[in-house]
């Protein structure tokens, strides 16, 4: 293996604990921290809420967000979104879905995080994002998927669409950054394991992911 794939870490940390700064926690956070820039007292939402859209939520209470909407169709992880520190949370099939953010951010949020991989999600995302505010995806959908951008709404309203692929993340950097943030109490990726799984049962493991209903699960051996 290549050292420059290697992060050492705090050997403190528990096996279990240390797996869960992978993809969600560089992915989620990083498109917030390092995509995004969210500055202190601005408004976010984030359509998707899986292990990347939590830690999503994540940090950008971290970051000082005034508003924080969590979106999904789950009521379950609309509820922990709560817990985790969202303001508001949304049901995504709800028919007045984006006036329901649109009315908690004030006409639309600062920074709207699509973390579902959906073109419905990216819409969804874009539509409730301000005049003048970023849309940032992470969402990786089929490459036949299209997303149909209005031009003109594009340039009128002076938006921002990014790209955040694993966050922007440089690993030797942000995986430290995050595990001390996580020692600190101020990222509190624990609460999101859903469950440990012995390796005889990974398939139960992938299919309860595949349901919707679970966040992180850890595969001990």
């Amino acid at each position: 293996m290549s050292r420059r794939s290697l992060v050492k870490i705090d050997p403190a940390l528990p096996f279990d604990e240390a797996a869960l700064f992978g993809c969600a926690v560089l992915t989620g956070v990083g498109a917030v921290v390092n995509t995004a820039r969210m500055t202190p007292g601005t408004t976010a939402a984030v359509v998707g809420l899986g292990g990347v859209g939590m830690n999503s939520v994540l940090a950008a209470v971290l970051s000082g967000a005034r508003v924080v909407v969590a979106v999904d169709l789950f009521e379950e992880k609309l509820e922990l979104a709560r817990s985790l520190g969202a303001t508001h949370a949304v049901n995504a099939a709800a028919s007045d879905a984006i006036e329901q953010v649109r009315q908690a951010s004030g006409g639309g949020v600062d920074f709207a995080f699509e973390m579902a991989g959906s073109v419905q999600a990216m819409e969804l995302a874009y539509r409730i994002t301000r005049r003048g505010g970023t849309t940032v995806t992470a969402g990786l959908p089929h490459p036949d998927h299209r997303w149909p951008l209005q031009h003109v709404n594009l340039t009128a309203e002076e938006r921002t669409v990014k790209g955040s692929y694993v966050g922007s993340c440089v690993p030797l950097r942000d995986i430290p950054r995050y595990i001390a943030l996580y020692r600190e109490g101020k990222l509190p990726v624990d609460k999101l394991m859903s469950n440990h799984l012995r390796l005889e049962d990974i398939n139960v493991g992938f299919d309860r992911l595949a349901s919707g209903h679970v966040v992180r699960q850890v595969v001990m051996l």
